[in-house]
Parts: C-alpha cells; sequence; structure tokens
C-alpha cells in the first residue's frame, strides 16, 4: 500500500511538472502564431505590438514626445490602409525619464508584460546601449530612430537605426566649419556624462584637425549643469573662432545665454541634439548665427516629407522637429520589414529589416548596411530670428 501511494504520488509529480513546462515559454521563444518545435500552434496574434521607450519626462522629454507622435502617427496611417499582415498596429509607450537603468526596466517590460512583438527607441545613445542590450539578450528586434553613437548597433544583430552615425554628422559640421566658414581654430565643450556628446566631439575634432584645424581648448560639462560661466571664461581667453557643442537643447541654449552675457563674440555650432522648439525659448538671439547638423529640414522637404509634415501639424497642432521624422521613418521602415518577413517571429523580421534598401523616409532614404546603420544624407541649419532654416545637404 506504501507502494502505490508512493507511485501515485511520483506519478502526480510527474504530470505536474510536465504540465507546468508545457505552459511555459522562454524568453526569446516562438512569436504568437508560430508553431514550437514538437508543439501545438500557438494562436494566432490579432494585433502586431509595437513598444516605443522614450524620455517623455525629464530634462529631454521634447526628444521623447515629438518621437512618440510620430510613431502614432505612422501607425494610425497603416491601420488605416489595412495594418501590417492584415493586423492592427498597437503602440506601446513606456516613459524611461531619460535615466539609463529606467531604460532597461522599460524594455525588460515591453517584452515581459506588455509583450511586444518589436521596439522602437531611444533617440538618446545611452538609452539606447541601455535598453538595447536587454532587447539583444531577448532576441527582440529594437530600431532606433536617431542614437547616432556607432556603439548603438554594436551591441548586437537584433538592434538597428535608420540615422547617419557620429562620425559622418561630425565630419559634416567640421567641413562646414573649416570650408565653407573658413574657421582656423575652435573650441569644444562637451557633455562628459554623455555618449552621444563624447562620441560626436571626437568626431569632429578628428575631422577638424585633419582638415588643418585646430581645436584650441577643450572644456567639459554634465547634463543638468546650470552654471557654465568658467569654461566659457576660459573658451573667450582662447583664440577660437567658434564653439562646437555637441550636446542637447537644454544646456545648449543655457551655453549660449551665459556666452552672450560674457560678450564672447563668436558663432556656436552643434548636432542634431539641438533639434527642439525649447532651445529656441531657452537661448533665445544668442543663438543668431549658430550652425547645427540635422537629419531633416521641413523648409527644404521632398513631396512625401511636405505630407508628413502638413498630416503631423494637422493632428498635433505643432511642426515636427528631425527627430519627429525619424520617429515617422524608423516606424515606416519597421513595418514595411514586418509585412516582407510574413511573420511575426523576431529572427525573420530581423533578417528583412537587414534587407532594407532605398527606402523613401520623410528624412531621405534609408538603406541598411551590413551592420545595421543607415546610409543617408545630412543637413546643416543655420539660426536666424529664433528658428532654423535650411542652409546646405551633405551627402554620405
Amino acid at each position: 500500500m506504501l507502494f502505490a501511494r508512493r507511485s501515485a504520488l511520483v506519478l502526480a509529480i510527474a504530470s505536474f511538472a510536465l504540465s507546468f513546462a508545457a505552459s511555459c515559454k522562454k524568453p526569446g521563444g516562438s512569436a504568437p502564431g508560430t508553431k514550437a518545435s514538437g508543439g501545438p500552434a500557438a494562436p494566432e496574434a490579432k494585433e502586431l505590438v509595437v513598444g516605443h521607450f522614450a524620455s517623455m519626462t525629464g530634462n529631454t522629454a521634447h526628444f521623447g514626445q515629438d518621437t512618440d507622435k510620430a510613431v502614432r502617427l505612422a501607425a494610425d496611417e497603416v491601420n488605416a490602409a489595412g495594418g501590417v499582415l492584415k493586423k492592427p498596429v498597437r503602440i506601446v509607450t513606456l516613459d524611461d525619464r531619460g535615466d539609463s537603468a529606467e531604460a532597461s526596466n522599460a524594455v525588460s517590460r515591453l517584452i515581459d508584460v506588455e509583450k511586444v512583438n518589436a521596439i522602437l527607441g531611444e533617440v538618446s545613445s545611452s538609452l539606447s546601449l541601455a535598453g538595447g542590450r536587454v532587447a539583444q539578450r531577448r532576441k527582440v528586434v529594437m530600431v532606433s530612430p536617431s542614437s547616432t553613437n556607432p556603439k548603438v548597433t554594436e551591441v548586437g544583430d537584433y538592434i538597428f537605426r535608420v540615422c547617419f552615425l557620429d562620425p559622418f554628422q561630425g565630419r559634416v559640421m567640421a567641413t562646414f566649419a573649416r570650408n565653407t566658414l573658413k574657421m582656423d581654430k575652435v573650441a569644444i565643450l562637451k557633455d562628459v556624462k554623455n555618449d552621444y556628446s563624447i562620441g560626436l566631439a571626437d568626431a569632429f575634432k578628428t575631422s577638424f584637425t585633419a582638415l588643418g584645424g585646430t581645436i584650441v581648448v577643450e572644456q567639459s560639462y554634465s547634463a543638468g549643469d546650470t552654471d557654465f560661466s568658467a569654461q566659457l571664461t576660459a573658451i573667450k581667453g582662447s583664440a577660437a573662432q567658434a564653439l562646437y557643442v555637441p550636446g542637447y537643447y537644454a544646456e545648449v541654449g543655457a551655453i549660449a545665454r551665459t556666452k552672450d552675457r560674457l560678450g564672447l563674440k563668436i558663432p556656436m555650432m552643434g548636432g542634431d541634439g539641438w533639434d527642439a522648439p525649447d532651445l529656441f525659448k531657452i537661448g533665445g538671439a544668442a543663438l543668431d548665427g549658430s550652425y547645427f547638423s540635422n537629419h531633416f529640414a521641413p523648409d527644404a522637404a521632398t513631396p512625401k516629407a511636405q505630407k508628413f509634415v502638413a498630416d503631423f501639424k494637422k493632428k498635433y497642432g505643432i511642426e515636427p522637429t528631425g527627430l519627429g521624422a525619424l520617429g515617422y521613418d524608423a516606424a515606416a521602415v519597421l513595418f514595411a520589414a514586418i509585412e516582407r518577413a510574413g511573420s511575426l517571429d523576431s529572427d525573420k523580421i530581423r533578417v528583412a529589416m537587414g534587407q532594407t534598401k532605398d527606402f523613401e523616409g520623410v528624412s531621405g532614404k534609408i538603406t541598411i548596411d551590413s551592420k545595421r546603420d543607415a546610409q543617408k544624407s545630412a543637413v546643416v541649419i543655420k539660426i536666424e530670428g529664433g528658428k532654423g532654416k535650411y542652409e546646405t545637404t551633405v551627402e554620405p
């Protein structure tokens, strides 16, 4: 009797273990609508769920908010046309508050709780690196709209971007400064706690010196700083003809005002991190005569881009920035890749993303290369009268 009871207990435990194992799905497993090896087909997914992690609050909130608006515009348009793989697209956005730890947590939640099929984000390279490591580990495709640091896609083969890289962006402004503005001596003021700022400063320095220019002084700050007097006083004492500030709009605007107050009468230059309406609110007239490289210029837009600008303004009542244009393109490229893949399987989406060639985006034609980076042109924007105006286009 004791033997029989033990046998029954063993059988019960074995049955429970098999049942529990069958109900579990390990990370990176079969996507909804696919068949796991040796098992029955899972129920077909009724919708395409795309996650978006972004700085919806914090010092760079405009980046996240503008990108999210554009992503949702792209989703609305594809849904109006019948969806992707005849499935409606649902966007789930989580706020990472501009914090690397929160970015990692957001991506984990998008995968584990929201059960997303793919991910869009981030704008900040530091946050894309943090979230991208999670996406790569879990084998979920992630597309960054506008993270320009080369390290972002080096995280792994599930990580893509639809923007140009800092080595190109740095070369664009260095060449413009040297050959167009005829600058010989430039100072650099960079954010030492930001991968984007460090990488862009290095790229500018390498290109500018290769063209025969000289970096006369380098100073640094950290995101959130409000007093730049010491750094700008040191720069004022140099022979700098211009100041390169590869930072984000909040600090750049404050730096411009301090520069003006100290009587430092030289133009500023920077990158796409300047692109936000708040830049002009913060910096005001102190920014006039400055230049920055960017992905998109509304006043030099193609017919497709003009439609995007008009649709964005109609839906939200404001004009999109270049980061908004890239958010729209990131979503559109992803939707097209999933359609070509014919499946929600992560590996098939990854392969299709890598096959993107001459995709006509609102920010220009996009081709994804073997390193999962986009090959595309850049524009230079000049600030006059409190607004940015198209200056020139630079091809890769």
